[in-house]
């Protein structure tokens, strides 16, 4: 094995490695795509409630420390496929007003040094490649898009209708959720018999039995594996660091760990896409004589701004019961700017997101216990809660600060976090709870910290951003406008590491569209 060469290199095999091994396998280059893990199995385990959340049974099994000393798990999963197998599903296209700067109560959201214009062609090309559901012009700060989504909308179960009709009554625009999901309806409320999704409750945050997820081992993985003999998977290796020539301006190869050996294997080019905590881990652990603070870090930003959006899931009790079986369907971006673009909006600055969530069932809700607007019930009526519960998803924007980051300190793991614009997460979820009085709802909202991570909110790293950020100047960035390192000519990062602000929706589909895009450079370079 040590002694194998490839032109390329891709270590990582979720979004955005699994998307830039997709279009880098059509130039017939030999090709190999490093994971750390395996297939995630395929068992009864991965509909299972308390398995999935409680247990945490597909969570990595690592221990990290924060700013203030407390040990705490990571909300990481490492699967061909990464985090993408237990996703949500919702692909959002960045807002044009993402790519420049915002103004916040906590600071300003950066500019990008690339603009809608720049990601709109690959936008289109991911939402083909993911086989995205959805319909355009419902969402008022949907950006511009010629073509269609490649798949209709997946429609509203009927208590989900409802709410969008009562939100539509009171003056707000509902829109049907832009889904990575594969998911064939037969017109009746149903599915078909060969839809590989169903309409049931375990999607968003569980692993798909009926592999009905449009996830990076479904989409792009597999189907490459099977065509393109030129591509090679290995899993279960962990790649412990990156190694260059004497100069540091050139990998030569990567240092992986399989069943406690080490082997070194030898590319011409190297593509890394762990995850922006992951990446910026093995670029810190690179680190050698000629980058003896770790690879492409003499601006001392390896690590550094690193964000994940502030979530929030709520559930809302309705008075009415909710017997939807995939309630994923339905988003509300009417508080997404400040007043001055968001009419419904009396604050001047951005509030975020609101998107339905999962479904919770009754172990959910009696796992995370019962808040106190419903300790008087005597008898603990978890499915009966769950029954009459409307489940959402509450985003805002993170702001990227230097001292927002992820290092090693004596060998172990620190992940340092200051929360920002917690504010306009505040004033979001109060917005919810008075649209709730006006909805037939229960204005109370109880938090499901359970389904953020077992340790929320450090360990809930959904989302995460930033670790690597590009831009045109090497003193204030990590990569170039191609995600190609500053001063090492063949290395490349195709995660959300390079993200210098995150926006306020799912950042999955603008991971892949910028895969996409960077595998375009590469493929030219080959």
């Amino acid at each position: 094995m040590s002694g194998d060469r490839y032109d390329v290199i891709i270590v990582g095999s979720g979004p955005g490695g699994g998307s830039a091994a997709w279009r880098l396998a059509r130039t017939g280059k030999r090709i190999l795509v490093i994971e750390r893990g395996d297939y995630l199995p395929r068992e009864r385990e991965n509909w299972d409630t308390d398995a999935v959340f409680r247990k945490a049974r597909y969570q990595a099994d690592e221990t990290w420390t924060s700013s203030n000393g407390d040990t705490f798990k990571p909300g990481l999963h490492y699967f061909v496929g990464g985090n993408s197998k237990v996703y949500g599903g919702v692909l959002f296209r960045l807002r044009e007003s993402d790519f420049e700067a915002q103004r916040h109560p906590d600071g300003v959201s950066p500019e990008w040094p690339l603009k809608y214009d720049a990601f709109a062609p690959y936008y289109q090309a991911a939402e083909e490649l993911f086989q995205v559901h959805g319909a355009r012009g419902e969402d008022p700060t949907e950006p511009p898009s010629p073509e269609p989504y490649p798949k209709p909308p997946i429609s509203h179960e009927p208590r989900i209708q409802r709410l969008a009709d009562d939100l539509a009554r009171l003056g707000h625009h509902p829109f049907h959720l832009p889904m990575g999901a594969l998911m064939e309806e037969d017109g009746k409320g149903g599915t078909t018999p060969h839809s590989p999704l169903l309409r049931c409750d375990p999607f968003d945050g569980y692993p798909s039995l009926t592999n009905g997820k449009a996830d990076a081992q479904i989409i792009c993985i597999d189907p490459t594996l099977a065509t393109h003999p030129n591509v090679t998977l290995l899993r279960n290796a962990y790649a412990e660091r990156l190694l260059t020539d004497a100069g540091g301006g050139r990998v030569t190869g990567v240092e992986v760990v399989i069943e406690g050996r080490r082997h070194t294997l030898h590319a011409d080019l190297f593509v890394v896409a762990c995850g922006a905590l992951s990446s910026a881990l093995l670029f810190l652990r690179s680190g050698n004589a000629a980058h003896p603070d770790g690879l492409a870090n003499r601006s001392a930003q390896v690590g550094r701004n690193y964000m994940r959006h502030n979530n929030t899931t709520v559930l809302a009790i309705s008075k009415q019961p909710n017997p939807t079986q995939f309630q994923k369907t339905l988003g509300l971006n009417d508080f997404y700017y400040g007043r001055d673009r968001s009419p419904l909006n009396d604050w001047e600055f951005p509030l975020g997101h609101i998107q339905m969530v999962g479904k919770s069932d009754g172990m959910q809700i009696e796992a995370e216990g019962l808040p106190g607007f419903l300790q008087w019930l005597p008898t603990r009526p978890f499915t009966t809660i769950a029954e009459h519960s409307i489940d959402f998803w509450l985003t805002s924007e993170d702001l990227p600060r230097p001292e927002n980051r992820i290092h090693y300190r004596d060998g172990q793991v620190h992940l340092d976090l200051t929360i920002t614009n917690a504010e306009a997460q505040a004033r979001l979820r109060e917005k919810l709870r008075s649209l709730c009085d006006s909805l037939d709802i229960h204005p109370h909202l109880f938090d499901r910290t359970l389904y953020l991570g077992k340790d929320t909110p450090i360990s809930g790293t959904a989302h995460q951003a930033g670790t690597l950020r590009f831009g045109p100047d090497p003193a204030t960035s990590v990569l170039d406008l191609d995600c190609r390192a500053h001063g090492i000519e063949n290395l490349y990062v195709t995660d959300a590491s390079f993200f210098p602000s995150i926006g306020a929706v799912n950042p999955t589909l603008t991971i892949v569209a910028n895969a996409l895009r960077v595998a375009d450079k590469i493929a030219s370079r080959l």
